[in-house]
């Protein structure tokens, strides 16, 4: 019996030493969350080797709206996404009583607004249907495209992160405004002729930024973040993140693979 009891304890201090040195080969895994196309695509091929190279084992989960990405941080799901601006996870945060928290801007591709019908904005007929983002904080983002683009004119008294279509005091072309879900906005280029289109989505959907009738000129607070819960704030992957963002290596495959994307001003 003995003998029997020596063996089981022998065989567990092997596995016990097994499972930590494959845990110290594999490192600490850190799972981020991204949004389906180019942010997927920055977090898999420009964040995660940098940080691999700090001994991380990096798990990139795409998702394919914007909902999903805060809950199943919030829930602890994840580690970390990229896939929002600053605004968007205050409103979340918000409403959802939960308590996320932006670390560091990344270059973000900027709203387009394409047309299946016209050539140039000069061209658009009055009346045309135009699609926008159903979030406000994106909506507000393409309203100021329209803006920017000399379409309409918003009150200087209108709330510029929450902009709503009683703040429009002139449309010069009688634009009417339909609301959906960011998803539904690459296919409604063709389904109604003109719209508003978040360069993620854009791009996901094999669109060039260089077609698009006009680009925003995108505010700092709608460039996209690496954001964290904060409880993780102050951590060592709170600042391995930034770090990684702000790295030689991280940049260099931005200037080569994310051409057009919007950089942070301390980047440019």
């Amino acid at each position: 019996m003995r003998g029997i009891i020596m063996f089981l304890i022998g065989t567990l201090v092997v596995i016990v030493g097994t499972s930590i040195l494959l845990y110290e080969d594999e490192g600490e895994v850190i799972t981020i969350g991204a949004s389906s196309g180019p942010f997927a695509d920055m977090a898999t091929y420009a964040l995660k080797p940098v940080l691999e190279e700090e001994g991380y084992t990096v798990e990139i989960i795409e998702y394919s709206d914007y909902i999903q990405p805060n809950n199943a941080l919030a829930n602890g799901d994840l580690d970390a996404n990229l896939f929002q601006n600053v605004l968007f996870m205050e409103s979340y945060n918000e409403e959802n009583d939960a308590d996320l928290k932006n670390i560091v801007q990344v270059p973000t591709a900027p709203m387009g607004l394409y047309s299946s019908e016209f050539d140039s904005v000069e061209d658009i007929s009055s009346g045309s249907e135009v699609a926008l983002p159903l979030d406000p904080v994106n909506s507000s983002r393409g309203f100021l495209t329209l803006q920017d683009a000399g379409l309409i004119t918003i009150s200087e008294d209108a709330d510029m992160f929450a902009i709503e279509e009683a703040d429009i005091i002139d449309n010069k072309k009688n634009l009417e405004f339909i609301f959906q879900d960011a998803g539904q906005l690459p296919r409604s280029v063709d389904q109604i002729g003109l719209s508003l289109v978040p360069g993620n989505f854009a791009l996901a959907s094999e669109m060039n930024l260089d077609d698009a009738l006009t680009l925003e000129n995108m505010n700092e607070y709608f460039r996209n973040q690496i954001v964290i819960n904060k409880e993780d704030e102050g951590s060592k992957l709170e600042e391995d993140l930034l770090n990684a963002v702000q790295s030689d290596e991280f940049n260099e495959v931005i200037d080569a693979d994310f051409k057009g994307f919007d950089k942070p001003e301390e980047d440019e």
